[in-house]
């Protein structure tokens, strides 16, 4: 597992995948960015203080805020940006890794906008869910490790899955060897909580669960 998980991350940055990092990358600080300037002016527009000192206050508080929300932000959003180019790197990855296999089927638009969406939202409800454990004494790592092993693991397999098989047998895959799903989703959140590397997070999750399901699939084909 480590092997893959060691190859998944070299490969972001291949010649291969770097055209999808830096388009990942840039839209995501882009938005961010965006974010920042849309919060900058509505505050100036639809606040006005009669005290500078308290403006200035303002000001201030409301720039430590912005630095803590934007680095809650960046993990969801930079998995919906790289939901957009999942099947892009999950193809990539398989051929440069399984040139002898067949390749998997793209995922129609439709099914695809609706993973990026249900990415998103685990990505959303994982971190929530632990900052909400983190009030909790002798909980809080624990939490975001399991919470975020958990959802992750899940759903970045099932996409990798299901680009060989049916829903039903992906989730049938994933029942059969959850412990190990789980432990490479405690792999991709253990990515997720270095802040900057959070950002590469979902093309490293995606890579990382290609080999992992080509490892669980040759491995069932011997039994």
């Amino acid at each position: 597992m480590l092997a893959s998980a060691s190859r998944a991350f070299s490969e972001i940055f291949s010649p291969q995948l770097r055209p999808v990092f830096l388009k990942t990358l840039g839209i995501t600080l882009a938005l961010l960015v965006m974010a920042w300037i849309g919060v900058e002016a509505a505050l100036s527009h639809y606040v006005d203080l009669p005290y500078g000192w308290l403006e200035t206050v303002i000001s201030i508080v409301t720039g430590i805020g912005m630095i803590f929300g934007l680095a809650f932000l960046a993990a969801p959003v930079s998995a919906a940006v790289a939901g957009i180019f999942q099947d892009e790197i999950a193809g990539t990855v398989e051929r440069l890794d399984y040139p002898a296999d067949t390749p998997g089927r793209d995922v129609p638009l439709v099914r695809g906008l609706w993973h990026t969406v249900k990415f998103t939202g685990v990505v959303i409800l994982g971190n929530v869910l632990a900052l909400l454990l983190l009030l909790v004494p002798l909980v809080n790592i624990a939490a975001f490790f399991v919470v975020n092993g958990y959802l992750l693991g899940r759903e970045y397999f099932e996409a990798a899955a299901m680009r060989f098989h049916s829903e039903a047998e992906t989730k049938a895959m994933r029942s059969r060897n959850g412990l190990t799903i789980f432990l490479a989703g405690l792999v991709i959140a253990g990515v997720l909580a270095v802040p900057l590397l959070n950002l590469v997070t979902p093309m490293f999750a995606t890579a990382f669960m290609v080999h992992l399901h080509k490892r669980i699939a040759a491995r069932e084909r011997r039994v």
